[in-house]
């Protein structure tokens, strides 16, 4: 187990409750800036761990159970709660429309009252949508007509499957292969699609993919 193994998996359990890691340290009656990126290193540069009482105060907070979390310290992505078999409506949009306007404010969470709305599993992103698919750039992992569910708050890492829209207006749905601090890289499932390399100014925002209705 490393250091980032620890953080990676409290910035997954904020993004499972809707919150960024100053939202879940304040939910957690800590100092908003507990779980900033600046306290996770030391002064000379180690990584340093979360405290054993600030841990243990986020799983109280959350209602979150050590045998939960333990899993998302080993890489899985999302709590394998009985919340998940919990549903409710949330906004519908096809593919195609998202790069329309007035579907989506500054910060790329769905806005306005053009959405359709669909019932599926719950997830703890409050801004959690659905997309329909379009096309055949995404399969053989998602066809034409397939709808998932795209997280705003969730944590994204290289292989994750992501929605992205440029500030062209395109919306696509592909797989992150590569992002530094000037490019964005990504993949379609598809061989037979071009796969895209985006500057971070040309990308409006990215979401990623946490369930799909397959």
């Amino acid at each position: 187990m490393k250091h980032d193994d620890i953080w990676r998996a409290l910035d997954t359990l904020a993004a499972e409750n809707g919150l960024s890691a100053s939202g879940l340290a304040r939910r957690a009656g800590l100092d908003p800036t507990t779980f900033n990126p600046s306290k996770r290193r030391m002064p000379d540069g180690r990584a340093r761990w979360p405290s054993t009482e600030s841990l243990a105060k986020v799983l109280d907070a959350t209602d979150t159970t050590l045998e939960q979390f333990s899993p998302l310290v080993s890489g899985e992505r999302a709590l394998a709660s009985s919340r998940l078999a919990q549903s409710r409506r949330i906004p519908l949009i096809g593919l195609a429309q998202a790069g329309g306007d007035g579907y989506f404010g500054d910060g790329g969470y769905p806005v306005g009252g053009s959405w359709d709305e669909v019932t599926l599993p719950e997830v703890g992103d409050p801004h959690a949508y659905a997309l329909e698919i379009a096309g055949d750039s995404m399969e053989p992992v998602y066809r034409d007509g397939d709808m998932v569910i795209v997280s705003p708050v969730a944590p994204i890492r290289r292989g994750d499957r992501v929605v992205v829209r440029t500030a062209s207006g395109q919306v696509m749905a592909k797989q992150l292969t590569r992002r530094s601090a000037r490019r964005i890289e990504l993949k379609s499932l598809n061989p037979e699609h071009p796969d895209y390399s985006f500057s971070l100014p040309d990308v409006t925002w990215m979401h990623r993919i946490v369930w799909a209705s397959q």
